[in-house]
């Protein structure tokens, strides 16, 4: 059980989440506990480490984050939104759309002023010194996503030292809703407990890896890994084998999901009956003396590898 102590009001989403053709039932599905940032920041730690997650509730501007949401539609107009609407709703496009072509302009939008100084903004910066007890680094390489209403995108479970495996342990992702995403919209979905589980899963994957190569070991695309670096993209099977929950959230603008490195998440499908485009960033720091997986000194890229 979480110690946080916040009710947290129980709601039934208005469709059963689901992810790569699976339906979660309801019995292994929870709901995660917010936490406000009002509690300071040596509580909040103990939290992270206790859950391996923190959902820090407004801890920025919430018209800062719907702004920005704007921006970044008022971008992709002509890509994936409806013309005509309001850019802060994010409403999609009826039509089809290039998604190659959306996924290059969005690339060039994670390497836009305007990006670097949402994610760099100084509330947040100074929260994440605290939060690391020292200087905060930033990690150039910084992902923003939009997932369409109806499609059957959907992040596969996975935990996301994987990913960056050549540099320190010590990391902390912030994952980011631009814009209010309740449950039925597909943000990240949190495997309860899973923290001590992505810690069991790497020191097997180090015990077996002896006979890669150092390029190998630190790559998620390796012949002791699954596709992609993946757990699984089976979510019902992974809560019935390790007899837990998946944890969802209906998400606000201004909200800040903190994980672990070894915190095994995913997402659900966006069945928003109005239309909403999922919107979210997510970023990773840590503590500016440790060790840095230089292959997240450059910005995010389509085929990267990573």
């Amino acid at each position: 059980m979480s110690i946080a102590a916040e009710a947290v009001q129980i709601r039934r989403p208005e469709f059963p989440l689901a992810a790569h053709g699976k339906t979660l039932p309801a019995e292994r599905t929870g709901w995660l506990m917010p936490t406000d940032p009002a509690i300071g920041v040596d509580a909040i730690r103990r939290r992270y480490q206790h859950d391996g997650y923190v959902w820090l509730k407004g801890l920025l501007p919430r018209a800062d984050v719907i702004d920005f949401r704007h921006w970044v539609f008022e971008r992709l107009r002509n890509r994936i939104g409806r013309a005509g609407s309001d850019f802060s709703l994010g409403i999609a496009s009826a039509g089809a759309f290039d998604r190659s072509l959306a996924d290059r302009r969005l690339m060039s939008l994670v390497r836009s002023a305007a990006y670097e100084g949402f994610c760099a903004q100084p509330l947040l910066a100074r929260f994440m010194d605290d939060f690391l007890q020292g200087i905060s680094y930033l990690h150039k390489r910084k992902i923003m996503r939009f997932v369409q209403p109806g499609s059957l995108t959907a992040t596969p479970a996975h935990y996301d030292l994987v990913y960056l495996r050549g540099g320190t342990s010590r990391l902390v992702t912030a994952w980011i809703p631009i814009g209010d995403t309740p449950a039925e919209m597909g943000g990240l979905v949190y495997l309860e407990g899973s923290h001590a589980l992505g810690v069991k899963m790497e020191a097997e994957f180090r015990a077996a890896s002896g006979d890669l190569s150092p390029e190998e070991r630190i790559s998620a695309y390796n012949n002791h890994m699954a596709e992609g670096g993946w757990v699984s993209k089976d979510l019902p099977d992974m809560a019935e084998r390790f007899d837990t929950r998946w944890l969802a959230a209906d998400y606000e603008a201004g909200d800040v999901v903190l994980h672990s490195p070894y915190m095994i998440h995913a997402s659900t499908i966006n069945q928003d009956r109005s239309r909403r485009l999922r919107l979210s960033t997510d970023i990773r720091y840590q503590n500016v003396d440790d060790e840095i997986d230089v292959r997240w000194n450059n910005h995010w890229s389509l085929g990267d590898m990573l």
